[in-house]
């Protein structure tokens, strides 16, 4: 089971293994605060994406079609989550304040795993 989780949110016991998917560690949030298993940067929209897209909804169609692209080039990532994932739950934690238009909404469609 995959599920997605703000960091700010804090961690629980049903979140399973918690993986970091920001190219950037979140602001105020500490190491043993945010209670990371594994910080996998290189799955993140590349920087000039992230900038480009900047959180904006208007843009949202366009960046989960050109982020999606990307993960195209990152299969063994994805299929290294997808394991985690048929084994227990794995929580893909962002920092973004859009619950709805994210990076980890975006990962969580591509893996296809419920």
């Amino acid at each position: 089971m995959i599920k997605i989780k703000r960091v700010y949110d804090g961690a629980s016991a049903q979140d399973g293994a918690r993986i970091l998917i920001d190219r950037l560690w979140p602001r105020g949030v500490k190491k043993e605060q945010a209670a990371i298993d594994d910080w996998l940067k290189e799955i993140s929209p590349s920087d000039s994406l992230r900038k480009w897209f900047s959180h904006d909804p208007s843009r949202w169609v366009a960046f989960k079609s050109k982020y999606k692209k990307e993960l195209q080039s990152k299969e063994e990532i994805l299929a290294q989550i997808r394991k985690h994932a048929r084994h227990g739950t794995v929580t893909l934690v962002y920092a973004a304040k859009d619950t709805e238009h994210n990076n980890a909404v975006v990962l969580k469609e591509v893996l296809g795993v419920e």
